[in-house]
Protein backbone atom coordinates (compact mmCIF):
# COMPACT_ATOMS: atom_id res chain seq x y z
CA UNK A 1 0.00 0.00 0.00
CA UNK A 2 1.93 3.26 -1.43
CA UNK A 3 -0.75 5.56 0.34
CA UNK A 4 -0.06 4.46 4.20
CA UNK A 5 2.70 6.62 4.51
CA UNK A 6 1.32 9.96 2.83
CA UNK A 7 1.80 12.75 4.76
CA UNK A 8 -0.60 13.94 7.41
CA UNK A 9 -1.81 17.52 9.13
CA UNK A 10 -2.54 17.72 12.33
CA UNK A 11 -4.46 21.09 12.96
CA UNK A 12 -5.90 21.26 17.16
CA UNK A 13 -8.51 23.75 18.22
CA UNK A 14 -10.35 24.62 21.41
CA UNK A 15 -7.31 24.00 22.93
CA UNK A 16 -7.59 23.73 26.89
CA UNK A 17 -5.45 23.49 30.24
CA UNK A 18 -7.66 21.78 33.13
CA UNK A 19 -5.63 22.63 35.94
CA UNK A 20 -8.63 20.73 38.19
CA UNK A 21 -8.09 17.39 36.36
CA UNK A 22 -4.01 17.86 35.58
CA UNK A 23 -4.43 17.58 31.96
CA UNK A 24 -4.24 19.74 28.23
CA UNK A 25 -7.49 18.59 25.85
CA UNK A 26 -8.52 19.78 23.06
CA UNK A 27 -10.05 19.06 19.74
CA UNK A 28 -8.25 17.61 16.87
CA UNK A 29 -8.45 17.82 12.86
CA UNK A 30 -6.37 15.52 11.11
CA UNK A 31 -5.87 15.50 7.08
CA UNK A 32 -5.02 12.73 5.51
CA UNK A 33 -5.55 12.95 1.80
CA UNK A 34 -5.26 9.57 0.12
CA UNK A 35 -5.99 7.50 3.23
CA UNK A 36 -9.09 6.13 4.73
CA UNK A 37 -7.88 7.07 8.12
CA UNK A 38 -5.04 7.41 10.62
CA UNK A 39 -4.17 4.82 13.38
CA UNK A 40 -4.63 6.07 16.71
CA UNK A 41 -0.86 5.12 18.49
CA UNK A 42 0.52 7.32 15.17
CA UNK A 43 -1.35 10.34 16.35
CA UNK A 44 -0.26 9.68 19.53
CA UNK A 45 3.06 9.47 18.67
CA UNK A 46 2.88 12.75 16.90
CA UNK A 47 1.33 14.28 19.05
CA UNK A 48 3.72 13.77 21.88
CA UNK A 49 6.11 15.04 19.69
CA UNK A 50 4.15 18.53 18.89
CA UNK A 51 3.52 18.83 22.71
CA UNK A 52 7.14 17.57 24.31
CA UNK A 53 5.49 14.79 26.03
CA UNK A 54 8.25 12.44 27.87
CA UNK A 55 6.10 9.19 28.27
CA UNK A 56 3.89 9.27 25.12
CA UNK A 57 1.38 6.76 27.69
CA UNK A 58 0.10 9.99 29.21
CA UNK A 59 -1.74 10.85 25.28
CA UNK A 60 -5.15 9.65 24.58
CA UNK A 61 -7.01 10.33 21.65
CA UNK A 62 -10.43 8.93 21.06
CA UNK A 63 -14.32 9.72 19.20
CA UNK A 64 -12.90 9.99 15.51
CA UNK A 65 -15.43 10.54 13.31
CA UNK A 66 -14.66 11.08 9.81
CA UNK A 67 -16.24 13.84 7.24
CA UNK A 68 -18.21 12.31 4.78
CA UNK A 69 -16.03 12.04 1.23
CA UNK A 70 -12.69 11.39 3.22
CA UNK A 71 -9.91 12.91 4.02
CA UNK A 72 -10.62 14.07 6.72
CA UNK A 73 -11.17 13.41 10.37
CA UNK A 74 -11.86 14.73 14.33
CA UNK A 75 -11.47 13.30 17.13
CA UNK A 76 -10.44 14.47 20.84
CA UNK A 77 -7.30 14.27 22.66
CA UNK A 78 -6.30 14.62 26.57
CA UNK A 79 -2.70 14.89 27.77
CA UNK A 80 -1.94 14.34 31.32
CA UNK A 81 1.08 16.01 33.09
CA UNK A 82 1.78 12.40 34.68
CA UNK A 83 0.91 8.76 34.17
CA UNK A 84 -0.42 8.48 37.74
CA UNK A 85 -2.63 11.57 36.93
CA UNK A 86 -3.43 9.24 34.02
CA UNK A 87 -4.86 6.14 36.02
CA UNK A 88 -6.37 8.66 38.54
CA UNK A 89 -9.16 10.03 36.18
CA UNK A 90 -9.23 8.34 32.92
CA UNK A 91 -11.90 5.31 32.61
CA UNK A 92 -10.77 2.11 32.90
CA UNK A 93 -12.16 1.01 29.44
CA UNK A 94 -9.61 3.98 28.18
CA UNK A 95 -7.09 2.56 30.19
CA UNK A 96 -7.36 -0.55 28.89
CA UNK A 97 -7.10 0.52 25.84
CA UNK A 98 -3.78 1.87 25.88
CA UNK A 99 -2.49 -0.68 27.62
CA UNK A 100 -2.02 0.72 30.96
CA UNK A 101 -4.65 -1.48 32.89
CA UNK A 102 -6.25 -5.13 32.26
CA UNK A 103 -9.48 -5.11 30.28
CA UNK A 104 -12.49 -7.26 31.73
CA UNK A 105 -12.15 -10.54 31.67
CA UNK A 106 -15.41 -12.83 30.24
CA UNK A 107 -18.11 -12.33 27.67
CA UNK A 108 -21.05 -9.99 28.26
CA UNK A 109 -23.13 -13.29 28.89
CA UNK A 110 -20.64 -14.66 31.30
CA UNK A 111 -21.12 -11.18 33.31
CA UNK A 112 -24.61 -11.45 33.25
CA UNK A 113 -25.45 -14.75 34.08
CA UNK A 114 -23.06 -14.67 37.34
CA UNK A 115 -24.83 -11.30 37.92
CA UNK A 116 -28.31 -13.47 38.31
CA UNK A 117 -26.67 -16.23 39.84
CA UNK A 118 -25.71 -13.85 42.59
CA UNK A 119 -29.40 -12.30 42.84
CA UNK A 120 -31.00 -15.70 43.88
CA UNK A 121 -28.50 -16.24 46.45
CA UNK A 122 -29.79 -13.91 49.80
CA UNK A 123 -28.47 -12.88 53.44
CA UNK A 124 -26.00 -14.23 55.11
CA UNK A 125 -25.96 -17.23 52.30
CA UNK A 126 -24.52 -14.61 49.40
CA UNK A 127 -20.96 -13.70 51.55
CA UNK A 128 -21.05 -17.78 51.53
CA UNK A 129 -21.61 -18.49 48.13
CA UNK A 130 -19.05 -15.54 46.80
CA UNK A 131 -16.57 -17.30 49.20
CA UNK A 132 -17.43 -20.91 47.02
CA UNK A 133 -17.11 -19.00 43.94
CA UNK A 134 -13.72 -17.79 44.71
CA UNK A 135 -12.43 -20.99 45.54
CA UNK A 136 -13.22 -22.89 42.82
CA UNK A 137 -11.85 -20.40 40.48
CA UNK A 138 -8.94 -20.25 42.09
Amino acid sequence: MAGDKSPVQIRTRKFLRNALLSRRQFIIDVVHPGRANVAKSELQEKLAEMYKVKDKNTVFVFGFRSVFGGGKSTGFALIYDTVEDAMKFEPRYRLARSGLKKGREGSRKQIKEKKNRQLKVWGLGRRIARHKAKKANA
